[in-house]
Protein backbone atom coordinates (compact mmCIF):
# COMPACT_ATOMS: atom_id res chain seq x y z
CA UNK A 1 0.00 0.00 0.00
CA UNK A 2 1.07 3.38 -0.78
CA UNK A 3 2.14 5.85 1.86
CA UNK A 4 2.93 9.25 2.74
CA UNK A 5 5.47 10.41 5.36
CA UNK A 6 3.26 10.47 8.50
CA UNK A 7 1.73 7.30 7.83
CA UNK A 8 4.69 5.26 6.74
CA UNK A 9 5.51 2.48 10.21
CA UNK A 10 8.44 3.57 12.33
CA UNK A 11 11.06 0.51 11.00
CA UNK A 12 10.04 1.51 7.47
CA UNK A 13 10.99 5.16 8.00
CA UNK A 14 14.30 3.62 9.79
CA UNK A 15 14.85 1.85 6.87
CA UNK A 16 14.17 4.10 4.00
CA UNK A 17 16.41 7.24 6.22
CA UNK A 18 19.44 4.85 6.35
CA UNK A 19 19.53 4.53 2.62
CA UNK A 20 19.12 8.09 2.28
CA UNK A 21 21.49 9.02 4.69
CA UNK A 22 24.09 6.73 2.76
CA UNK A 23 22.62 9.26 -0.64
CA UNK A 24 23.61 12.34 1.24
CA UNK A 25 26.92 10.97 2.15
CA UNK A 26 27.92 9.81 -1.06
CA UNK A 27 26.40 13.03 -2.49
CA UNK A 28 28.59 15.19 -0.22
CA UNK A 29 31.77 13.49 -1.14
CA UNK A 30 31.27 13.76 -4.62
CA UNK A 31 30.25 17.19 -4.69
CA UNK A 32 33.67 17.89 -2.82
CA UNK A 33 35.18 15.92 -5.47
CA UNK A 34 34.01 17.65 -8.58
CA UNK A 35 34.57 20.94 -6.44
CA UNK A 36 38.44 19.66 -5.72
CA UNK A 37 38.61 18.84 -9.59
CA UNK A 38 36.99 22.31 -10.92
CA UNK A 39 39.79 23.90 -8.94
CA UNK A 40 42.61 21.91 -10.23
CA UNK A 41 41.97 20.34 -14.05
CA UNK A 42 44.43 21.86 -16.32
CA UNK A 43 45.36 20.92 -20.19
CA UNK A 44 43.58 21.49 -23.17
CA UNK A 45 39.91 20.86 -22.19
CA UNK A 46 40.05 23.03 -19.34
CA UNK A 47 37.24 25.06 -19.78
CA UNK A 48 34.79 22.57 -20.67
CA UNK A 49 35.64 20.80 -17.85
CA UNK A 50 36.14 23.60 -15.26
CA UNK A 51 32.44 24.07 -16.79
CA UNK A 52 31.17 20.89 -16.46
CA UNK A 53 32.63 20.12 -12.91
CA UNK A 54 31.08 23.42 -11.34
CA UNK A 55 27.95 21.82 -13.10
CA UNK A 56 28.39 18.80 -10.93
CA UNK A 57 29.19 20.72 -7.76
CA UNK A 58 26.10 23.46 -7.98
CA UNK A 59 23.67 20.04 -9.37
CA UNK A 60 25.17 17.54 -5.88
CA UNK A 61 24.79 20.96 -3.39
CA UNK A 62 21.01 21.35 -3.80
CA UNK A 63 20.77 17.65 -3.77
CA UNK A 64 21.93 16.87 -0.53
CA UNK A 65 19.62 19.40 0.25
CA UNK A 66 16.63 17.89 -0.86
CA UNK A 67 17.94 14.43 0.06
CA UNK A 68 18.28 15.67 3.66
CA UNK A 69 15.10 17.28 3.96
CA UNK A 70 13.60 14.10 2.98
CA UNK A 71 14.79 12.39 6.10
CA UNK A 72 13.44 15.06 8.39
CA UNK A 73 10.18 14.75 6.38
CA UNK A 74 10.30 11.08 7.62
CA UNK A 75 11.33 12.13 11.00
CA UNK A 76 15.05 10.72 10.92
CA UNK A 77 18.17 12.23 11.64
CA UNK A 78 20.04 13.84 8.42
CA UNK A 79 23.73 12.96 9.47
CA UNK A 80 25.90 15.83 9.07
CA UNK A 81 29.25 14.80 9.70
CA UNK A 82 32.01 14.80 7.28
CA UNK A 83 33.72 11.82 9.05
CA UNK A 84 30.86 9.82 9.30
CA UNK A 85 30.23 10.62 5.66
CA UNK A 86 33.32 9.61 4.68
CA UNK A 87 33.19 6.47 6.60
CA UNK A 88 29.82 4.98 5.66
CA UNK A 89 30.66 6.67 1.56
CA UNK A 90 31.41 4.22 -1.12
CA UNK A 91 32.64 7.06 -3.07
CA UNK A 92 36.74 8.26 -1.80
CA UNK A 93 38.26 11.59 -1.68
CA UNK A 94 40.62 12.52 -4.00
CA UNK A 95 43.66 14.90 -3.67
CA UNK A 96 42.74 16.98 -6.88
CA UNK A 97 46.41 15.67 -7.76
CA UNK A 98 45.73 14.06 -10.98
CA UNK A 99 45.42 14.17 -14.99
CA UNK A 100 41.76 15.89 -16.83
CA UNK A 101 41.68 12.31 -17.44
CA UNK A 102 42.00 10.50 -14.30
CA UNK A 103 39.69 13.29 -13.13
CA UNK A 104 36.73 12.56 -15.39
CA UNK A 105 37.87 8.73 -14.91
CA UNK A 106 37.52 9.52 -11.14
CA UNK A 107 34.33 11.62 -11.69
CA UNK A 108 32.42 8.93 -13.39
CA UNK A 109 33.07 6.02 -10.93
CA UNK A 110 31.32 8.26 -8.44
CA UNK A 111 28.88 9.05 -10.25
CA UNK A 112 27.91 5.55 -11.60
CA UNK A 113 28.22 4.39 -7.40
CA UNK A 114 25.51 7.09 -6.70
CA UNK A 115 23.06 6.53 -9.47
CA UNK A 116 23.63 2.62 -7.86
CA UNK A 117 22.97 3.58 -4.40
CA UNK A 118 19.93 6.34 -5.25
CA UNK A 119 18.48 3.14 -7.62
CA UNK A 120 19.09 1.09 -3.76
CA UNK A 121 17.25 3.69 -1.88
CA UNK A 122 14.34 3.82 -4.92
CA UNK A 123 14.05 -0.15 -4.04
CA UNK A 124 13.71 0.39 -0.28
CA UNK A 125 11.39 3.29 -0.88
CA UNK A 126 9.14 1.00 -2.93
CA UNK A 127 9.18 -1.80 -0.99
CA UNK A 128 7.79 0.22 1.96
CA UNK A 129 5.06 2.03 -0.18
CA UNK A 130 7.22 5.45 0.34
CA UNK A 131 6.51 6.45 -3.57
CA UNK A 132 7.81 10.00 -3.06
CA UNK A 133 10.72 8.98 -1.61
CA UNK A 134 11.11 6.43 -4.21
CA UNK A 135 10.58 8.63 -7.12
CA UNK A 136 13.05 11.18 -5.95
CA UNK A 137 15.57 8.82 -5.95
CA UNK A 138 15.22 7.58 -8.86
CA UNK A 139 15.16 11.24 -10.59
CA UNK A 140 18.27 11.62 -8.59
CA UNK A 141 19.49 8.35 -10.26
CA UNK A 142 18.91 9.47 -13.41
CA UNK A 143 20.92 12.96 -13.11
CA UNK A 144 24.25 10.74 -11.83
CA UNK A 145 23.36 8.71 -14.99
CA UNK A 146 23.57 11.70 -17.00
CA UNK A 147 26.26 12.94 -15.66
CA UNK A 148 28.23 9.80 -15.80
CA UNK A 149 27.58 9.67 -19.80
CA UNK A 150 28.77 13.69 -20.24
CA UNK A 151 32.00 12.45 -18.65
CA UNK A 152 32.39 9.28 -20.42
CA UNK A 153 31.67 11.53 -23.78
CA UNK A 154 35.14 13.23 -22.89
CA UNK A 155 37.38 10.37 -23.05
CA UNK A 156 35.64 9.19 -26.60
Amino acid sequence: MTQTAAHLAPGAKDAICEALNQSVAETAITTMLAQNFHWNVTGMAFGPLHDLFQKIYEDHFTAQDDLAERIKALGGHAEGQLARMLDRSKVSEHDGHASDTDMIAAMVSAQDTLAATLAGTAAIAEEHGDLLTQDMAIARGQVHEKFAWLLRAHLG
